[in-house]
Order: structure tokens, then C-alpha cells, then sequence
């Protein structure tokens, strides 16, 4: 598996590559829907990502935000879940906040997760039962053992939520994810229907680096599924994930 991982990893970078050297300049882009942004560099890496990890493993499936999806993936143990941008948000508006992100699914489980983020000059990556890095060092999430001061990426907290300490957040929600992964922030969470290909890899980071990663129910996430979404997602220190949930519930009533 770490062989595979290291594949992969090269992968991530040359689609990384391939983004990061058409940033900050006029790149064609359009709306797939009213405020849900595409461009042509998304589809590039896109194109990319399919022919190197399809021939890494010529029999796993496909799953990716720029691909119309095959039901036939749901008959196949193993299947690359990709988000090619994720933050494309970020990457038109030339910040930094945007990864490549490519988990290997096997069995409804990330196995295999890399978020590549050439912007920010960070690599993370993860296997099953391996541990997680950022750069090739160890990460761990943090101790934090109170929702009161938990750090949360956000451009600006709720009302409600202002015992939180709001930290810089990039647009990508794998790197808000991998900021807890790697102890730079405690909590993150969302409260709707979610795409798998924008998490998948960033939940094995979050798990293996000892974060404790649900959906905003507390419940547990699988992949590889028919609508390919989850409700929301919780990522925590693992000290504050039951009161996580608890706040979350109390939002969703809000609502």
C-alpha cells in the first residue's frame, strides 16, 4: 500500500503542477450552476488525474466532481474519489486556498488519501493504519478539551458561536480538514449535503492523524455510495467531538 501511496502522491503533485502553473492568470471559467464556478484548468487536471491513476489500477472506478458519474463504480471494490480543484473559489481569485485531492476508496473506506497544494507548498497524505504527514513529518490533532476557545476556520463566527476562535480558513474543506489533521485548528464542521469527492481523502488524513471524523450527525461516513453525499461533516480534536455534535444538533434546530 505505501508503494501505491507513493504513486499517487507523485500523481497529486503533477496535477498540483499542472494547476499551479496556470494560477493568478485570465484561465477560462464558467457556472455549472448559479454560484458553482468550473474552469478549464479544473477539467485539465481532471483529464490528468483519470489517465495516471486509471493506469495505476486499470480496475477501480471513478468517482470526480468534473466527471459524470457511472453507476458501474458501485459494483467495484476499489474507486478513486477525486476532487481535481478543490477550492476552485480560491484558485480564481488567485488565493491559495485550493488543493488537488485524490482518495482511493476501497470497501466504502478511504484507504489511500493525498491533498496536493502547490499554492501553499504543502502535501499531505495519509494511508490506512500508516499514520498521516504534511511534508513528510507526522502530524497529530490537538488536545483541545473545551468547545469554549475550540479554533474553527472561518471568515466570521455566528452569533451563537462566539466562544469559538475563528482561524484563517481556506475555501477547499479538505484543507480546513487537514488543518485539524494537523492541530492548526480544532473544529470544523458543516451543516448540508456534501459531495464525497470534497472530503474523502481529507477524512483518512483527519482519522490517521487522531482526529475523530463523522457526518454532522455523528454518524459514520462511507464512500462509494449511490448519491455519492453525505449530511455534513464533523472533524475534531478528539476530546470534543460528542460536544460537537451535541452544538451542531442545537444548530440544525435553529434552522
Amino acid at each position: 500500500m505505501i508503494e501505491l501511496a507513493d504513486a499517487v502522491s507523485a500523481i497529486a503533485r503533477e496535477g498540483g503542477a499542472l494547476a499551479y502553473d496556470r494560477f493568478r492568470t485570465n484561465v477560462r471559467r464558467w457556472e455549472k450552476a448559479p454560484g458553482d464556478f468550473v474552469s478549464e484548468v479544473d477539467i485539465a487536471v481532471n483529464t490528468l488525474l483519470h489517465a495516471r491513476l486509471g493506469a495505476l489500477l486499470p480496475a477501480a472506478g471513478w468517482l470526480s466532481e468534473e466527471t459524470a458519474d457511472n453507476a458501474g463504480r458501485l459494483a467495484l471494490r476499489d474507486v478513486w474519489v477525486v476532487d481535481p480543484i478543490d477550492g476552485t473559489r480560491d484558485y480564481l481569485r488567485g488565493r491559495s486556498g485550493w488543493a488537488v485531492s485524490i482518495a482511493l476508496v476501497r470497501d466504502g473506506q478511504p484507504v489511500i488519501g493525498v491533498l496536493d497544494a502547490p499554492a501553499r507548498d504543502e502535501h499531505w497524505r495519509a494511508v490506512a493504519a500508516s499514520g498521516a504527514t504534511r511534508n513528510g513529518q507526522p502530524i497529530a490533532a490537538s488536545t483541545c478539551a473545551a468547545l469554549a476557545g475550540a479554533r474553527v476556520p472561518a471568515d466570521a463566527l455566528a452569533k451563537a458561536d462566539r466562544d469559538f476562535v475563528a482561524v484563517a480558513k481556506p475555501n477547499a474543506i479538505a484543507l480546513r480538514m487537514a488543518m485539524v489533521a494537523a492541530g492548526d485548528a480544532d473544529l470544523l464542521a458543516t451543516l448540508r449535503w456534501g459531495h464525497e469527492w470534497d472530503i474523502a481523502a481529507a477524512v483518512l488524513i483527519a482519522r490517521e492523524a487522531g482526529a475523530v471524523v463523522t457526518d454532522a450527525l455523528g454518524q459514520e461516513l462511507t464512500f462509494n455510495t449511490p448519491r455519492a453525499q453525505a449530511f455534513g461533516v464533523l472533524a475534531t480534536a478528539p476530546a470534543i467531538h460528542a460536544a460537537a455534535v451535541t452544538r451542531l444538533a442545537q444548530a440544525a434546530l435553529r434552522r
